[in-house]
C-alpha cells in the first residue's frame, strides 16, 4: 500500500458517523409520526361509523310518531259554573192615574228616592169634584125620603093593629120603606166610589224605591179611562235585587234553595257580591231545556243598579272517582267514544264514559285514572297498539 492510499484510509476512518442519541431521536420521531397517522385514520373511520349510526337512529326515530300527553286531573270537591243574567229591581212598577183631570203639580223627578206613601203628584179633577157634590146631594135627598118612608111604615103598622087600615096599605108602606133603604144604599155607594176616585187625585208611592221615569208635566191631560192609559211615573225598589238565571238541565239537580252564590259584575271588576238562591221554577223549560232560578242580592247600600249584566257562580258537586281531561283528547270512533293513552311506549285506545261538559274540558266518569298519560290532539289514524314516543307533557293541555 502506498503512502497516499494509507493516508486516504486513515482520513476515511477518522470521519465521524451518527451518534446513538441521534439514531434514537430519529426512531422516536418516526414512531410518533406513525401513531399520529394511525390515529387520524382511526378517527376518520370512527366518525364515519358514528355518523352512520346516528343517521340510522334518527331514521328509526322519525319512523315512530311523537305525541303530546297530559295527566287527567282528579275531580275537585266542586266544579264552578258561571251563568249570565240581568239584575232586576225586587219591585218594579209603573204608576198610572185612576182619575181623569190635569196634572196640577209634581214633586219628584228621576233619581229621587221616595218612601212608601210619599206624595208624587197632584191631579186637578174639577168634573169629579162636581160629580161628588151631586152624589152627596142625592144621598141626602134619599136619606130624607127614607126618613119619611120609615115614619109612614111605622104609622101604618100601628094603625093595622086596630084594623084602621088594610093589610094591603100597610104592606105597601113597608115595601116603600125597603125601596127607600135600597136607594139610600145605592147613593151612598156612589158617593163612596166618587170619594175613592177623588182620593186618586193624590198620586203616592206604593213602596220605597227610586223614581226611574217621569212621563208627565204640569197641565198634562190625564185620561185614566182609556184602553191604554199613560204611565206617569216608574218606580223601582232597589233595596234588594233579583237575578233570574237559566240553569242548564244537566245542573238542575245541583240547585238547592237557600244556597249562597257569588255574583260578579263587569262594572265592579275584582269585586264579588253575595247572593242567595231563593227559589226556582221546579220545571224544565221545554224550549231552552233550562231551569229558571232566582237569586236575590242585598242592595241596601244602593251600589248596584237594576238592568246591569251580572254573572252568577254556582258550585256543582263533582262525581266521586271522576277525572277531567281536555276536550281535544277525545276520539270519536265508530265503536264509540275513545281516549288514547301511552303505556310502555304503545298506544291503548280506552272506552270512556263522559259526565259534565265544561267546554274546554270534560268530566270522565269511568275508563281513566289520574296516573294515565292521555294523548292530546290525537290523529284520526291513531291505532291501538301503535308504537309512539312522548314528545312533551302538557299541563291542562298547555305545553310545559
Amino acid at each position: 500500500m502506498t503512502r497516499n492510499e494509507s493516508n486516504q484510509v486513515q482520513t476515511v476512518a477518522s470521519t465521524p458517523g451518527p451518534t446513538r442519541t441521534a439514531r434514537w431521536r430519529i426512531i422516536a420521531f418516526g414512531t410518533i409520526l406513525a401513531v399520529c397517522i394511525a390515529y387520524e385514520v382511526f378517527e376518520g373511520i370512527h366518525s364515519r361509523v358514528e355518523a352512520k349510526a346516528k343517521l340510522h337512529q334518527a331514521a328509526m326515530n322519525s319512523a315512530i310518531p311523537t305525541v303530546n300527553v297530559v295527566s287527567p286531573k282528579g275531580a275537585a270537591e266542586a266544579e264552578e259554573i258561571e251563568l249570565p243574567g240581568n239584575t232586576q229591581a225586587f219591585t218594579d212598577t209603573p204608576i198610572y192615574a185612576r182619575t181623569n183631570g190635569y196634572v196640577g203639580h209634581w214633586y219628584v223627578d228621576i233619581g229621587a228616592r221616595v218612601k212608601q206613601g210619599q206624595l208624587l203628584a197632584v191631579i186637578e179633577t174639577p168634573e169629579l169634584d162636581q160629580q161628588l157634590r151631586q152624589a152627596t146631594a142625592d144621598l141626602k135627598n134619599a136619606e130624607a125620603n127614607l126618613q119619611i118612608a120609615d115614619i109612614t111604615a111605622t104609622r101604618w103598622q100601628n094603625l093595622l093593629k086596630t084594623d084602621s087600615v088594610s093589610h094591603q096599605e100597610a104592606d105597601q108602606a113597608v115595601s116603600d120603606l125597603h125601596s127607600k133603604e135600597a136607594l139610600v144604599d145605592s147613593n151612598r155607594a156612589n158617593v163612596d166610589r166618587l170619594e175613592e176616585l177623588q182620593s186618586f187625585e193624590r198620586i203616592i208611592a206604593p213602596v220605597d224605591g227610586v223614581i226611574t221615569a217621569r212621563n208627565t208635566d204640569i197641565g198634562a191631560l190625564i185620561q185614566a179611562d182609556t184602553t191604554a192609559p199613560k204611565e206617569i211615573f216608574h218606580l223601582s225598589a232597589i233595596q234588594k235585587l233579583r237575578i233570574y238565571i237559566p240553569v242548564p238541565e244537566v245542573y238542575a239537580s245541583s240547585v238547592k234553595t237557600g244556597d249562597k252564590v257569588d255574583v260578579t259584575l263587569d262594572a265592579f271588576p275584582g269585586q264579588t257580591f253575595r247572593g242567595t238562591l231563593v227559589r226556582n221554577a221546579n220545571a224544565i223549560d221545554a224550549t231552552s231545556r233550562t231551569l229558571n232560578v232566582e237569586v236575590d242580592i242585598d242592595n241596601s247600600s244602593g251600589r248596584l243598579m237594576p238592568g246591569a249584566y251580572a254573572f252568577v257562580h254556582f258550585k256543582v258537586p263533582a262525581t266521586n272517582g271522576a277525572v277531567t281531561i281536555p276536550s281535544n283528547a277525545l276520539l270519536f270512533r265508530g265503536e264509540g267514544l275513545r281516549v288514547g293513552v301511552v303505556r310502555n311506549s304503545r298506544v291503548a285506545l280506552l272506552p270512556i264514559t263522559i259526565g259534565q261538559d265544561y267546554g274546554s274540558a270534560v268530566e270522565v266518569l269511568s275508563g281513566l285514572t289520574a296516573g294515565d298519560a292521555v294523548i292530546v290532539n290525537p290523529s284520526d289514524s291513531l291505532a291501538n297498539g301503535a308504537q309512539v314516543q312522548v314528545g312533551n307533557k302538557l299541563n291542562d293541555g298547555v305545553r310545559q
